[in-house]
């Protein structure tokens, strides 16, 4: 009885892992942060809820910069139903292939970490819903597929009980 419970233990634990960003080390193209977040980027994405179900659409307009190892995302949304948001990251890159993030409506340091064509950064969103502000794990890979267009899926959690998912394809209107 104990080897059946130690063993359903064990898939529970390793279910509930995600891949690790060195995993993608080779993989190319190489992602540059810096240059890839840099200029005029639009994308478009999807928010699933937790049984696959498209909840949202919206559209995002983003004015990237850097200034040394520092960097400003503003980031406009334009959403199906009409409302309209802004998010405005400050990314600054700790070492080679690390980074943190601030913006006003996360409730903590986001951590995130480049390796190949990948990167993975992971964050407490304070999200809206009705007239509630809930604080929701965010997750996120995002995946370079050429020069100028990335891919980036979302994973939403609190209590690690899954919310749904956000996938957005980025485009850098400035790299040619």
């Amino acid at each position: 009885m104990m080897r059946i419970s130690f063993l359903l233990l064990i898939i529970l634990l390793t279910a509930c892992t995600s891949p690790a960003v060195k995993q993608y080390k080779s993989e190319e193209p190489k992602l540059d942060l810096k240059t890839f977040f840099n200029g005029n980027i639009y994308a478009l994405g999807i928010v699933q809820n937790r049984s696959g179900e498209v909840i949202q659409r919206f559209k995002v307009d983003i004015k990237a910069s850097w200034d040394g190892n520092t960097a400003t995302l503003d980031e406009k949304f334009d959403y199906s139903d009409g409302t309209k948001s802004e998010r405005v990251w400050t990314l600054v890159q700790k070492s080679k292939n690390t980074f943190e993030g601030t913006a006003a409506d996360v409730a903590n340091i986001a951590k995130g970490e480049v390796q190949g064509n990948a990167f993975y950064f992971e964050y407490i969103l304070k999200l809206p819903v009705g007239d509630n502000v809930y604080d929701v794990k965010f997750v996120d890979w995002m995946f370079l597929l050429d020069k100028k267009t990335l891919l980036a899926r979302s994973y939403m959690s609190k209590f690690n009980i899954d919310l749904g998912e956000v996938t957005i394809i980025m485009i850098n209107k400035d790299i040619k």
